[in-house]
């Protein structure tokens, strides 16, 4: 099994995520964008597997923050708001949980966006 979740140290979500992690006995690596940054290929394929409006958080204060120009481009291309998530990466929808678990999945592949209490008891217990 390997997954990597990723987000914010600080976060109350990632603190959620983290604690049900521990109880169902599961192993990750952390990956805190907040310190290692992200790379736009990582941001594409959660896009392209789950959808902009999936992994934009649009109710957050750096969403919030920006220009009126800002959200038009990002909300007019999709490259551009790529681009605004690698740069916010507080932008980025808190935790996104990666990677394979071989025995329960058969090597399927896992992508998660958020947390959801029900979803990581069904996908790792």
């Amino acid at each position: 099994m390997t997954i990597t979740i990723y987000g914010i140290k600080s976060c109350s979500t990632m603190k959620k995520a983290f604690t049900k992690l521990e109880e169902l006995g599961v192993n990750y690596d952390f990956h805190d964008y907040k310190k290692q940054g992200i790379d736009k290929p990582s941001i594409q394929r959660w896009v392209d597997a789950l959808g902009i409006d999936k992994v934009l958080n649009k109710r957050g204060t750096t969403w919030r923050k920006l220009t009126d120009e800002q959200k038009q481009a990002a909300d007019a291309d999709i490259n551009n708001v790529i681009d605004l998530l690698v740069e916010n990466t507080s932008m980025i929808k808190r935790p996104i949980v990666e990677g394979q678990i071989d025995d329960k999945n058969q090597g399927q592949p896992i992508l998660l966006c958020g947390f959801d209490e029900a979803e990581f008891d069904k996908v790792f217990s």
